[in-house]
């Protein structure tokens, strides 16, 4: 046998698999842990603080959890089932006027912050105006009928938070957009959020809504999870004394749920029912909460930077940030 023929025959060792712990085994680990110690887990938690706690974080889940999966599934169906261009299509050639127009149809576009940012990297790259791109980007996760419903039956007791929250944040939507017309400069945006694309990326239709909604739902789904956690903490770790004081200093209290909408990154379809939790302060700080958070967070500023570049996110984020709070204040004086 030639050296050639002894090299055809041979076969090539297969290394072993090496063996990868991901978080499915450490989850079976854990709930085996906890049924075999379950007696004893059971003694140790039964204290009265946890068992608020535990409350608190399932009231909040439990009731955030259909519009978080009915939103992630509208989200996936716009994606993959309604073209980019038909926007487009329906915007005045003229920007100032196409400002509101794109803010006014985040309420027939519903989705949440993470589907906004590529939607609207999407709108540019098909030559609508960045102004009107970004309008859009603020407005849809904001304004849609999924997060009023939502906000609608987190509020029960206050109505009125429902048309406050619409237009402190369409408002946001709308004077980002002008001031962008009036003062934005391309150079800020990065050079691959303005490459034209095509409309087909050769997917299929199904495969996109698919892909959408699963990446939809985990995103959301574990900010949801942070946002009860957070509910639950607030509610036992966060003296009375201390919420009385917050509350009577409205400024204060403003500023403080300002930036822990900007902090805590919660999806705009489950995070009334987290501001609602919080029912010592006032209705006006609450109402800051809920139009900064889906307007500028750490999570959006992350995915901006990301698809703009991030000298825009420097420039957009913070004047984001002061718009909205304007806004909601604006709104809170008329309607709460």
């Amino acid at each position: 046998m030639t050296i050639t023929g002894e090299l055809r025959g041979s076969r090539p060792r297969r290394t072993p698999p090496r063996l990868r712990i991901t978080s499915l085994e450490v989850l079976c680990v854990l709930l085996v842990v906890a049924l075999v110690f379950q007696d004893w887990l059971v003694a140790a938690l039964d204290v009265p603080v946890l068992r608020t706690a535990s409350t608190v974080f399932v009231a909040v889940c439990v009731q955030a959890m259909p519009f978080l999966v009915l939103g992630v599934l509208i989200s996936g169906a716009i994606a993959a089932f309604v073209p980019a261009s038909a926007l487009r299509r329906l915007l005045p050639k003229k920007t100032a006027l196409a400002v509101p127009v794109a803010g006014v149809a985040g309420v027939a576009l519903p989705g949440c912050e993470c589907a906004s940012v590529p939607v609207a990297r999407r709108l540019m790259q098909q030559g609508v105006a960045p102004a009107v791109a970004l309008s859009f980007l603020l407005a849809a996760p904001a304004v849609n009928p999924i997060v009023l419903v939502s906000t609608a039956v987190a509020f029960r007791d206050a109505p009125m938070m429902v048309p406050a929250r619409f237009v402190g944040s369409l408002l946001t939507a709308v004077v980002m957009g002008w001031l962008w017309t009036r003062f934005g400069k391309s150079e800020w945006i990065a050079e691959r959020a303005l490459r034209r694309l095509p409309d087909d990326d050769g997917r299929s239709r199904w495969a996109v809504f698919a892909e959408t909604a699963r990446h939809d739902l985990v995103e959301a789904g574990g900010f949801l999870v942070l946002g009860g956690v957070f509910a639950a903490a607030f509610n036992v770790l966060v003296p009375a004394a201390w919420m009385e004081t917050l509350g009577a200093q409205l400024v204060l209290g403003i500023l403080v749920m300002a930036l822990l909408a900007v902090v805590l990154a919660l999806c705009s379809e489950a995070d009334a029912f987290v501001a609602v939790s919080m029912s010592a302060l006032p209705l006006l700080p609450r109402l800051v909460f809920l139009v900064v958070g889906p307007a500028v967070d750490v999570k959006l500023i992350a995915l901006q930077a990301g698809a703009f570049g991030r000298s825009f996110a420097a420039r957009f984020a913070p004047m984001t940030f002061v718009v909205a709070i304007l806004s909601a204040l604006g709104a809170g004086a008329v309607f709460l």
